[in-house]
C-alpha cells in the first residue's frame, strides 16, 4: 500500500468507527475464504497489504485502550 506515489491523508474517527474498519479488516483477511488471487481483485490491495494496515490499526486501538 505504500509507494513513493502514496499520499497521507488525515481522518477523523471516533474509536468504535475505528473498531468497525478493524473488525472487517479482520474479517476479510482471516474469516471469510477469498483465493489470494481473487483478494487483489476484489479490494484492490494484496492480503498482505491489508493484514499489515489491519496490524497498524490494532496497535493504535491497543495504543488507545491502554
Amino acid at each position: 500500500m505504500a509507494n513513493e506515489d502514496d499520499e497521507n491523508i488525515a481522518v477523523n474517527l471516533t474509536r468504535a468507527d475505528l473498531l468497525l474498519i478493524n473488525n472487517a479488516l479482520n474479517e476479510v483477511c482471516n474469516g471469510v475464504h477469498i483465493e489470494d488471487f481473487e483478494f487483489q481483485t476484489r479490494l484492490g490491495v494484496s492480503r498482505e497489504e491489508a493484514s499489515a494496515l489491519l496490524r497498524r490499526i490494532s496497535e493504535r486501538l491497543r495504543e488507545a485502550a491502554g
